[in-house]
């Protein structure tokens, strides 16, 4: 396998992760299931519901499933725990029951059967992180109460392989996949650069037959899916179009300190101007751009006005402290 050139021929616009893609197998969904459930599945048991757009935008790393009489919405994180991920999922799970329903159902008397909604987050940073831990909507109540109305657990497991957790030894295409992350990890240490630590733990894989199957039924695309996701340039350009959820999300921590609808406008805010300076970063117009976002010319000029002096590459908490701070 011709490593380097596969990473230039392949698709870089690839949206999804090697977590998602590995776990939208149903083999191994119906064994992820099993290892965190203690039911058997099968593979025809799996129907997949993951949502694209519901504050996550272009996140990679969310999944979601219905198998028997439960939905499964599953996360990776590979930086820092996001500890409003039960607020996200109670938005996430609604709008899957959205999908699931039909709209006149929930008019009906009768009590309409649902699937039992879990939350998971499989965690593989390198921050110091419990086995297990769980985080509770409640916890960003700003009123606290001994028994909230509405509640939602979400149940953070961590996968690093040093840390031993038992669905480790339960769920073999997860334990695969702990160990594909570790080797990269590993030899990063060893002051290997990303890309060629990529190639080496790629060729353990094959090597010894740990994730192999993926590796070589995926090709190209797998190894484009694994450079794109370690790879310190290609990491940071994720991170930039990720910035449009970042606006959000630090909106919605705003919002829950100093009033919801602020926090929002400034999520929206931060959104506006990620898209106005990667169109800029492609060499539009002040022009196409207006016309494309359907906003004023004048609005979008001083905007970009904004951006050209802070810098095309600027953060985008640059720019908006430039314009919105008073």
């Amino acid at each position: 396998m011709n490593l380097s050139n596969q990473r230039q021929t392949s698709n870089r616009q690839m949206k999804s992760s090697v977590f998602t893609t590995y776990f939208s197998d149903p083999e191994n969904a119906a064994q992820l299931y099993t290892a965190l459930e203690g039911l058997p599945a099968k593979p025809e048991d799996i129907e997949y519901t993951t949502l694209e757009g519901v504050l996550f935008l272009v996140r990679k790393n969310d999944m979601a499933f219905t198998v028997k009489n439960r939905v499964l919405v599953i996360s990776e994180h590979q930086s820092t725990v996001n500890n409003n991920m039960p607020l996200r999922d109670v938005i996430y799970y609604g709008r899957t029951m959205e999908r699931l329903l039909e709209a006149v159902d929930i008019y009906r008397s009768r009590v309409i059967p649902i699937p039992t909604p879990e939350f998971f987050v499989f965690y593989n940073g390198n921050q110091n992180y419990p086995s297990e831990k769980i985080l509770k909507l409640s916890d960003s109540y700003l009123e606290k109460t001994n028994t909230p109305m509405l509640e939602l657990l979400v149940k953070v497991i961590n996968i690093n392989l040093p840390v031993g957790h038992n669905i480790l030894e339960q769920c073999r295409p997860l334990y695969e996949y702990a160990w594909f992350i570790q080797k990269v990890k590993e030899y990063t240490k060893q002051a290997v650069d990303r890309d060629a630590a990529i190639e080496r733990a790629i060729r353990d894989c094959i090597h010894t037959g740990i994730f192999k199957d993926f590796v070589q039924r995926h090709g190209s695309e797998a190894v484009n899916m694994l450079f794109t996701q370690f790879n310190l340039e290609d990491a940071k350009k994720i991170w930039r179009e990720e910035a449009i959820e970042d606006g959000r999300e630090e909106g919605l921590q705003q919002g829950l300190q100093q009033g919801l609808q602020q926090g929002l406008q400034q999520g929206e805010r931060y959104s506006l101007l990620k898209l106005i300076q990667r169109k800029l970063q492609k060499g539009k117009t002040v022009v196409q751009i207006a016309e494309e976002l359907e906003e004023s010319l004048e609005n979008i000029t001083q905007i970009c006005k904004v951006i050209e002096e802070c810098g095309l590459d600027a953060e985008v908490r640059e720019i908006y402290n430039r314009i919105y701070s008073d």
